[in-house]
């Protein structure tokens, strides 16, 4: 007799429940996983802007080690004004021999204004210098103009004071570490070097309003005011100056301009924390603006007051280089008087940071 043993019946794929189940697992696991490689590209974005900074700071040193005086933010002749808008060279122009960067540096005539010949035919303003972008901005295009490129935007701004940027009828400057005409040196930083900022983050494309009426009259005494929202009181009505903001980033150009050595281009202040919004409305769209009252060199009497805010795409902080060329991440909980105190390079202040 024989004996026929029965089959196993063997399965043949998954059932939808265990693929399901696969699923929700991967997903998980992608879950946990994205945050940590963003996290991580994060960081290394942030490691390489702080690279970026520390570079901008020694060339300042290595500036002032061949001219025996740190740059000026540009140059400007005491009770006159520019016959053209973009009249003086950045700090970051002046820096390019220090730079490594001599195929642009050979390009540049100082003498000469950055958006005019022999400049303009070289294309200058177009070069695209790596140190001056954190590879964390997101509108790192060439900005146009007449739809042509014109100029590179940048991210790291120069010091230049808490609130009071220029005279130009008497040509005294700020009591940051760079404004029009220094030759300040070593020795002017009574402060010293480590306790005195030399750049901070700024953000390419940031709204701005600039040549509006004189606010010493509202802070006398070049007194920094204390409140944002104080801002947009001082550009309404006839005093509404030049309004630099819109709906697309081309009508944002604040520190779009690397070779522009006017405060709202090249530089910051510390009047407000890092990072603080100053509200601004216009057409019913709300913008978080810089202010500069006056461009330098726009008018040969009438003098310049700027808060341009440090900002940065790091998520709480803005990278700073000291005069010294240390790199710190400066919290956006850093009080306004320590703040300040930082930017002065004379101010008597001794500042201990987070």
């Amino acid at each position: 007799m024989t004996v026929r043993a029965d089959k196993k019946t063997l399965p043949l794929g998954f059932t939808l429940v265990e693929l399901l189940v696969v699923i929700a697992i991967i997903a998980t696991l992608v879950g946990l996983l994205l945050p940590a490689v963003q996290g991580a590209r994060e960081a290394a974005r942030r490691s390489l802007c702080a690279s970026n900074m520390r570079q901008l700071a020694l060339a300042v040193q290595v500036f002032e080690s061949a001219k025996r005086y740190f740059p000026p933010s540009m140059l400007h002749p005491p009770g006159t004004t520019f016959t053209t808008n973009n009249g003086s060279w950045s700090i970051h122009g002046r820096l390019l021999p220090f730079l490594e960067e001599g195929g642009a540096a050979v390009k540049v005539d100082l003498e000469k204004a950055w958006d005019q010949p022999p400049n303009s035919t070289k294309g200058v303003a177009l070069i695209q210098i790596s140190v001056f972008l954190c590879p964390s901005e997101t509108n790192a295009a060439v900005r146009t103009k007449n739809n042509s490129p014109y100029v590179r935007p940048h991210n790291y701004g120069f010091n230049f004071g808490t609130w009071f940027v220029y005279n130009p009828a008497t040509g005294a400057g700020g009591n940051g570490a760079f404004h029009p005409n220094a030759k300040l040196k070593a020795g002017s930083f009574s402060d010293g070097l480590s306790k005195t900022l030399c750049t901070s983050e700024v953000k390419a494309f940031t709204p701005y309003i600039r040549n509006t009426s004189d606010p010493e009259a509202t802070y006398p005494a070049g007194l920094p005011p204390n409140d944002p929202t104080v801002v947009s009181g001082l550009v309404s009505g006839a005093a509404a100056g030049d309004q630099k903001l819109g709906a697309t980033p081309n009508d944002n150009t604040g520190h779009t301009e690397w070779p522009d050595g006017r405060v709202h281009h090249s530089g910051f202040t510390t009047t407000f924390t890092p990072n603080t919004r100053v509200p601004f409305s216009s057409n019913g769209k709300d913008y978080d603006i810089d202010f500069n009252s006056r461009q330098e060199g726009n008018s040969a009497t009438i003098k310049t007051f700027a808060a341009i805010t440090a900002r940065s795409y790091h998520n709480g902080i803005v990278n700073i280089a000291r005069m010294d060329g240390s790199v710190q991440a400066i919290d956006n909980s850093i009080t306004s008087e320590v703040w300040r105190a930082l930017s002065t390079r004379s101010g008597g202040e001794i500042t201990e940071t987070p």
